[in-house]
């Protein structure tokens, strides 16, 4: 590797040993702690000048800490003489808030992305963006990396008989399109009308599902409202089994209560953000997105494509 150096916040460590395992290269030696008041303080105990530097660190819950270690590890990277630093962040907080929905509302998206420029990073390496206009919030590279190569993976394993995928609503569409695609499935959209922020009035399904066994794909589940919205409309629909599947598992609240309460035969999600005990239960599966991360700095070091990956 081209003098290749991997940090790591507190928000998924678990994560970066593993991207490091695979890349063969040892954890950097950093130490991300608080002040007594709740100051985050960095210190790199290693030598990096002159080095090609990537942090990893999801800017998950809690997301104001993690995201003020991500600026102030980058910033403490920069004043170190690092060659180069790209901010890896296989989950984008803010993510939702992309544009104007009401007058008087921030973009907060872009504000986050303006910090994360100016904080002194070289380029972004990230995982499954909400939408993905949001690269354009960068006044740097941005290299976007989709977890459909993992998942199609799981579910080809799998062998399951007469698929539909489903998008839970119409800005899903595009994504879940790309994964039916690979599964050679069938389409079907979830018409979502919403009473406000994280609450579903109603739901209809778009597209014939009966009878087969549907997998709802969205690119992350936060309070699980809509999911179980999607699934209660898909089994009066008829479909025999109902599997669901999110790159990031946010999964805030009574989520976990709810997914154990509903229909769903499989969750399955990545390692993006790192579930608490008290999150894991045996209808969710977590898949590993360490290998397609570290094959990607690999080859971000190494100033190869990265797009080839998902050809």
């Amino acid at each position: 590797m081209n003098g290749l150096k991997v940090f790591s916040g507190n928000a998924n460590l678990k994560l970066a040993q593993d991207i490091c395992d695979y890349l063969t290269v040892p954890l950097g030696q950093a130490q991300v702690t608080k002040f007594a008041d709740g100051e985050i303080n960095v210190q790199i105990n290693e030598n990096i000048r002159g080095t090609d530097c990537f942090i990893i660190q999801p800017t998950c819950p809690p997301v104001n800490d993690n995201l003020m270690e991500l600026l102030i590890m980058i910033d403490a990277l920069s004043r170190a003489s690092a060659r180069r630093i790209t901010a890896v962040l296989p989950y984008y907080g803010y993510g939702r808030q992309d544009r104007k929905v009401e007058p008087r509302v921030p973009i907060t998206a872009k504000l986050v992305a303006n910090l994360i420029v100016s904080s002194g990073v070289s380029r972004l390496l990230v995982l499954d963006l909400h939408a993905g206009q949001i690269q354009g919030f960068f006044d740097i590279p941005v290299d976007h990396l989709y977890s459909t190569p993992v998942l199609v993976k799981y579910f080809k394993k799998k062998n399951i008989p007469d698929i539909v995928v489903v998008s839970p609503d119409a800005g899903g569409v595009e994504r879940a399109r790309a994964f039916a695609k690979r599964l050679e499935a069938d389409l079907a959209v979830g018409d979502k009308r919403r009473s406000g922020p994280n609450q579903v009035a109603t739901m209809n399904i778009i597209g014939n599902v009966e009878g087969k066994n549907a997998i709802i794909f969205d690119d992350m589940i936060d309070t699980a409202g809509s999911l179980i919205k999607v699934v209660e409309a898909l089994k009066r629909e008829k479909v025999l089994n109902v599997y669901a599947v999110a790159t990031h598992p946010v999964l805030s609240g009574t989520a976990i209560e709810r997914i154990n309460n509903s229909a769903i035969k499989k969750l399955i999600v990545t390692d993006s953000i790192i579930l608490s005990d008290e999150k894991k239960t045996n209808k969710i599966k977590v898949l590993s997105v360490a290998e397609l991360l570290g094959e990607a700095i690999a080859r971000i070091n190494k100033e190869e494509s990265v797009s080839t990956l998902f050809i």
